[in-house]
């Protein structure tokens, strides 16, 4: 493993490499399909206030799942480089999301539906981050013969685990690709905003649960984990967006 790539005196994180790279092409994602759409926003300011977002509300959430230990030594533990989840970035990117859309005019469903092919490859390329530097995003110990041991990643293993972060990324590929292929059947027909979001919601929320089931994270309510309680809400948010009748929906211009 490789947390950190020196370059003379400057360490530069392998975790904040990929994220930068994700964001990269998730920029691209992003600039495809709103040509493809007809839309005039300016994906540079779309990507980079969501991404900024998105890292801001995934640092802040994570150190609230557990206030005790933050609120007792708070400054070393808000600037650290480990320390992340999704469903802050989720949260976070989501309102720095609708309020774009409204700054640009643009439907805030139909906003969130072209920024989900994005978002999904992006979060791939973290994940790869995640298993390059070891950061402790693996799986429960396995005799499978592709286990791996991460013993001098920032939280080692010499014991050989479930690259969790390998089966994100495959996920995330499939679902990049679901999405992409979607998108090109639902692009800008009112009855049809939301419903790209609610795939990706879906398919996210469903991915993650099952990853969750051989990741290390503590359970916490009913025997499941944070991201899991995250995911059944994000399934039932694409629930309500995939079954809703297309003729009462009519959004509205931001």
């Amino acid at each position: 493993m490789l947390p950190f790539i020196h370059i003379g005196p400057i360490a530069l994180p392998t975790y904040g490499l990929f994220v930068a790279i994700g964001i990269l092409v998730g920029f691209f994602v992003l600039q495809k399909d709103l040509l493809r759409r007809g839309l005039s926003a300016d994906p540079s300011v779309i990507i980079g206030v969501t991404a900024f977002a998105g890292l801001v509300g995934s640092r802040i959430y994570f150190l609230l799942e557990t206030p005790q230990e933050f609120f007792a030594n708070p400054w070393p533990q808000l600037f650290s480089t480990m320390g992340f989840t999704f469903t802050g970035a989720a949260l976070a990117g989501a309102i720095a999301l609708i309020l774009i859309a409204r700054h640009y005019r643009i439907p805030i469903l139909q906003m969130l539906d072209i920024a989900s092919p994005a978002a999904a490859i992006g979060y791939g390329f973290g994940r790869i981050g995640c298993l390059i530097s070891g950061d402790g995003d693996y799986g429960v110990p396995t005799s499978l013969p592709w286990g791996m041991s991460f013993p001098n990643g920032l939280v080692p293993t010499t014991e050989r685990v479930h690259p969790t972060p390998i089966y994100e990324f495959l996920a995330a590929v499939v679902i990049f690709w679901i999405l992409w292929r979607l998108g090109a059947r639902w692009l800008n027909d009112k009855r049809d905003f939301g419903k790209l979001f609610g795939m990706y919601l879906l398919l996210s929320g469903v991915a993650r649960f099952l990853v969750e089931i051989i990741r290390i994270n503590p359970r916490v309510l009913w025997g499941l984990t944070n991201a899991q309680l995250a995911s059944i809400a994000y399934v039932i948010v694409a629930a309500f967006l995939l079954l809703r009748s297309p003729r009462s929906s009519n959004p509205q211009r931001a």
